[in-house]
């Protein structure tokens, strides 16, 4: 009894100490959730303040890189950290999208942007076992992390992962997020987003990759760097397969497709983006307006910028420039080896040192590093970087006269050692199946093509290599214009009275200022007498040049240049004008030849036709140049207050300014043309005209008279004889050279089409010389010219220059100029209505001599 009453007693105190404790302890699970509620609501209160809106991501723009095309969309160029081109949702292979949620995150499609099962299972995973981990960010968070975070590893980092992820799910769909992600992730080598990726290491689309494809590139975001399968093929091949391992698991792929998949081989390799044609020069322009405009959103963006530039074009130019550099190069000799790695009295290099020595070079144009490792009579044996043997043969470098200057080679090598020892340097260059020996040229070149209806540049080419030299010569290089300056000359005598026909003495002149004396001289240097200005413009007579500067003043001719849009600081007021002392770029001589070819308008150059955003649909920009005006009657001319000078391709970085395009176009600059891409203003179609700084009539002379420089005279030839290799009569032209043959020009046209060359050293105190034959414009500048023409005239139609009003055609005597008589050689002359000329030509009436046998002649 007593037994029992201390047991109740006992389980009473029981009783009441669990009443006490689940009593307390309620109080203390309410208090705990309460103040967990309390620090959540707060601590998201804290963390969301500041988060962007998700609902941004269904316009988010990804960073995406500049492309640089030709007007018919060719890829020139790609600029940019990050390669990409995003996909839509249904452009994305099942079997891509499948690898990544087996692979990242198997719960994707159950979650709500975070997964607790998962988190705890990679926890369990990753404490259980070593090897890779499951990882604990769903898809939905890294896509979080990278569009809106930074890559910090903190609490308060990860807290607004979770909410912005959480916020995404109820924004966007699964298919919106994985697409999101697939588009965006690092894939490694530079490649974000799976279709970079598969051209990167495949070369191929997305809707090309196999299984163990898809599976390779599914593994590689977790750590891109790591299992890089270039760098690190086994690691790439073990994630590969632990990949199509899951893919298994999760029956995305069947038992069959996993055990042909895993045995396949990585069969990777690094492919760079497919550029069309190489037009480097082209690419760095377009480059600086992007850079210049949008800064360093120009390489995410994803603009797409379309050229003026065409393949066949770029192509031929390139070809022609490097073709006759190297040509030039060969003609003055070798200059020997690079370096000498060791001599005969020396022990040769062992593979190893001459491979690590062969790497630190790089190839140009062709031109690849290699070494001597033996030399006979009849061969050098060299070897490459790739650790190949080649053989030159005799024939491969009998070229190889020594260099000694300029204008002076040393005699052809008889046999290959007398060039080629062992331990050399030097550079070789495959032509066809056979190697021969090379050298990187030391003379440099450039060529400047442009539509001299509207300024649009067709080809540019501003050196010999780009990787050599990012001096771009066409654009930059002020050199000095030689008798490429004539024709401009030539035309401010025409305004003034001047005719095609009137007689300049070709006769030495000398001028003496205190003790200085002053000899132009013709070259060669041969003088004739009196000859019609036409022979002394197609003859290049150096002397009738200067005569017909003193006949309309220094002063007035250097003014007059301007109304070609040579800049006047550049312009040198004194009788050396005459010879072409003064200096231009390339660029802004091809714009002068073009206001005569077009009939008197100063077109303004430009190389970018349009951008496009990154999507392609919407044009931020479209050209509109200012074109020449062919069927106007008006003969207006605009100069004198009007500066017209311009020292590079087309700059209108006023219009941002939202400057009229008129006024902006005339503005020396040296950028290119960038008008406001801000305005959604429909674009005005309506052609406006370029500045009439040129009287029609005498520009359509001029251009007449470009083509006696080509086709001569009766008695006659023009210094651009070579040109009628072009097999046209719409084609003339003009050569150039500098004293001392430092610049060498040829200028010309065909068709609408106006190119310019100029060839020379960067060094502008080093002369061009001779080899075979003294260089000059005729000789070392047109053949570059007329092999780019053939090429770039291959399709255009030829041109039949329609006859301005205010021009008449006159029969003149050839000798005088003057109105035929009786018994003269007769031609047709053009001249400005009212310049014709009014007297006749004398016959000329020798004295009658009598010999001694009574015989009489007639001496002239």
């Amino acid at each position: 009894m007593i037994f029992i009453k201390a047991l109740k007693k006992i389980l009473k105190f029981l009783i009441s100490c669990i009443r006490y404790v689940l009593t307390n302890s309620l109080k203390f699970f309410i208090g705990c959730l309460l103040s967990g509620l309390f620090i959540g609501v707060a601590g998201y209160a804290y963390y969301s303040k500041d988060l962007p809106d998700v609902a941004s991501l269904k316009d988010v723009r990804l960073q995406i890189p500049l492309q640089v095309l030709s007007k018919e969309g060719e890829l020139i160029a790609i600029f940019g950290e990050r390669r990409r081109t995003p996909l839509k949702y249904d452009e994305i292979p099942p079997i891509v999208v499948n690898a990544v949620i087996a692979t990242e995150d198997s719960r994707f499609h159950e979650h709500f942007g975070i997964d607790p099962i998962g988190i705890v299972r990679a926890m369990w995973v990753g404490f259980k076992q070593k090897g890779f981990s499951q990882g604990g960010s769903t898809i939905t968070q890294q896509v979080a992390k990278n569009v809106f975070l930074t890559p910090e590893k903190s609490i308060a980092r990860k807290v607004r992962e979770i909410i912005l992820a959480i916020r995404m799910e109820k924004e966007l769909s699964k298919d919106e997020i994985i697409t999101l992600y697939l588009n965006m992730i690092n894939f490694g080598s530079r490649a974000y987003g799976v279709a970079a990726a598969a051209y990167t290491f495949f070369g191929k689309t997305p809707d090309q990759l196999t299984i163990d494809e898809a599976a390779l590139l599914a593994g590689l975001p977790n750590a891109p760097s790591a299992f890089n399968p270039i760098a690190h093929p086994d690691r790439a091949l073990t994630r590969r397969n632990w990949v199509l391992g899951r893919m298994l698991d999760q029956s995305y792929i069947t038992q069959e497709q996993y055990d042909e998949a895993i045995t396949k081989p990585l069969n990777v390799s690094y492919h760079a983006p497919k550029v069309e044609f190489s037009a480097p020069y082209v690419a760095e322009m377009a480059r600086q307006v992007m850079y210049n405009k949008f800064g360093e959103n120009a390489y995410t963006d994803g603009y797409k910028v379309y050229t003026t530039i065409s393949k066949v074009n770029q192509v031929a130019a390139t070809e022609a420039v490097q073709k006759h550099i190297i040509d030039y190069d060969m003609r003055h000799g070798y200059r020997g080896a690079e370096k000498i790695l060791w001599k005969n009295n020396q022990s040769p290099w062992n593979a190893q040192k001459i491979q690590q020595t062969l790497e630190k070079y790089i190839c140009y144009s062709g031109m690849c590093p290699a070494v001597v490792i033996k030399a006979t009579d009849k061969e050098a044996i060299a070897v490459l970087q790739d650790n190949s043997n080649i053989v030159i043969s005799f024939q491969g470098m009998k070229w190889a006269r020594p260099f000694i200057s300029d204008t002076q080679q040393g005699a052809f090598p008889k046999k290959v050692s007398d060039t080629l020892k062992a331990g050399q340097l030097i550079r070789v260059k495959k032509i066809g199946n056979n190697w021969e020996l090379a050298q990187l040229p030391a003379v440099n070149g450039a060529l400047i093509s442009l539509d001299s209806d509207n300024g649009a540049i067709k080809a540019i080419v501003g050196g010999y290599n780009f990787n050599l030299s990012k001096f771009n010569r066409a654009t930059q290089a002020l050199r000095q214009l030689g008798s490429n300056i004539k024709p401009f000359i030539y035309t401010a005598t025409l305004e003034q009275g001047l005719t095609m026909a009137t007689l300049l003495n070709d006769a030495p002149i000398v001028r003496t200022t205190g003790s200085e004396v002053w000899r132009p001289k013709n070259s060669p240097p041969s003088y004739a007498g009196p000859l019609r200005l036409r022979i002394g413009l197609g003859m290049s007579k150096n002397v009738m040049m200067v005569r017909a500067l003193r006949a309309v003043g220094i002063d007035y001719a250097a003014t007059y240049l301007e109304r070609f849009g040579f800049p006047k600081e550049n312009i040198s007021h004194n009788e050396s004008l005459a010879l072409g002392s003064a200096s231009f770029t390339p660029l802004q001589v091809a714009r002068a030849y073009s206001v005569i070819v077009n009939g008197g308008y100063l077109i303004t150059p430009y190389l970018i036709e349009k951008i496009e955003d990154d999507n392609g649909k919407n044009i931020i920009y479209q050209h509109q140049p200012l074109i020449a005006c062919h069927n106007c009657n008006d003969d207006v001319v605009t100069s004198g207050t009007t500066s017209v000078s311009l020292d590079n391709v087309e700059d209108v970085t006023s219009e941002l300014d939202n400057e009229e395009p008129e006024q902006a176009n005339l503005k020396s600059d040296d950028n290119l043309i960038l008008p406001d891409m801000n305005n959604n203003e429909t674009i005005d179609i309506k052609p406006k005209f370029a500045p009439h700084t040129l009287n029609s009539g005498i520009a359509f002379i001029m251009k007449d008279g470009l083509r006696s420089t080509v086709f001569g005279g009766s008695n006659w030839q023009g210094t651009a004889w070579r040109v009628k290799a072009l097999g046209r009569k719409d084609v003339g032209g003009k050569t150039g050279t500098t004293n001392a043959s430092k610049d060498v020009w040829f200028s010309g046209f065909g068709a609408n089409i106006v190119t310019t060359v100029w060839m020379g050293f960067d060094d502008h105190s080093r002369e061009l010389g001779r080899a075979i034959r003294a260089e000059a414009g005729a000789v070392t500048a047109n053949p570059v010219w007329v092999d780019y023409m053939k090429i770039a005239l291959k399709d255009v139609p030829t041109i039949q220059d329609v006859r301005p009003k205010n021009v008449v055609t006159v029969k003149v005597d050839q000798k005088t100029g003057l109105l035929p008589q009786s018994g003269s050689q007769i031609m047709s002359e053009y001249f400005i209505k009212g310049t014709e000329p009014t007297k006749y030509a004398t016959r000329e009436i020798g004295t009658k001599v009598t010999d001694a046998e009574g015989n009489t002649s007639e001496l002239f």
